[in-house]
């Protein structure tokens, strides 16, 4: 079956950046990138409008940078502790997931952060100091540091 072009209103994780004319299988732009207003049809018109649209995409992420980098601030460098049952030589019975960090977050320093926008690039299934990466936009990161300690 032949692929849909499309251009993309605002980023989309593995397809591409806002402004972006993109190939997609026709289900996918059908049942999630159009109804979800992330996607309009690549039609001639549109793609006359796409520089336009480029543009005011280009002030909005600006914009948007702008205001992350203050969250940025704020969440660079932030220490948090997070209790857990561990077994002999630190090794944890679970492991420590991107919700409990983001709930730990909101608890201890009162920052709200989208479980999905922290990157663990696998659990956290020891006992210590661990450096966590939290995506704010794709161009700006900050890093925490969770501590994880045994349950007594």
């Amino acid at each position: 079956m032949p692929h849909v072009k499309l251009i993309l209103r605002e980023d989309v994780p593995n397809l591409g950046d806002a402004g972006e004319v993109v190939s997609v299988k026709p289900g996918f732009a059908r049942n999630f990138l159009i109804p979800q207003g992330k996607a309009i049809a690549a039609t001639a018109a549109n793609v006359r409008e796409l520089e336009h649209q480029k543009r005011v995409i280009a002030e909005r992420v600006a914009r948007e940078l702008r205001q992350l980098e203050g969250e940025r601030a704020k969440i660079e460098g932030v220490a948090i502790e997070i209790t857990a049952q561990a077994g002999e030589e630190g090794r944890l019975f679970g492991s420590v997931t991107a919700a409990q960090i983001a709930e730990q977050l909101l608890a201890e320093r009162g920052l709200e952060v989208d479980r999905r926008r922290i990157a663990l690039a696998e659990p956290i299934k020891q006992l210590g100091d661990h450096d966590v990466t939290v995506r704010l936009h794709r161009q700006l990161s900050a890093t925490i540091k969770v501590k994880v300690v045994a349950a007594p």
